[in-house]
């Protein structure tokens, strides 16, 4: 599954979030810094912001609830686990 793909299906997810679209950046780098930006909850005040375990939780939710295919879900999980696990490193 291609890096382009991923990101069209991740977008899906988000329909009101506005995504980086550098043309220096790949898509693969678009969707990395998205799915970043949401475990560090950048788009929440301060104050309130969650844990990136507590992101985590919530981005996998919305993964497995949503109509994207099952190949879709596994490589976003994927995707999201091991850059959680950057994260908080």
């Amino acid at each position: 599954m291609t890096s382009e793909h991923l990101l069209a299906a991740y977008q899906t997810l988000w329909l009101n979030r506005s995504f980086a679209s550098k043309q220096s950046m790949t898509s693969e780098d678009q969707l990395h810094e998205a799915i970043l930006k949401d475990l560090k909850d950048e788009m929440t005040h301060p104050r309130v912001r969650q844990t990136p375990h507590v992101k985590y939780h919530l981005g996998i939710k919305r993964i497995l609830n949503s109509s994207l295919s099952s190949d879709e879900k596994v490589a976003l999980t994927s995707l999201y686990t091991s850059l959680l696990d950057s994260c908080i490193q």
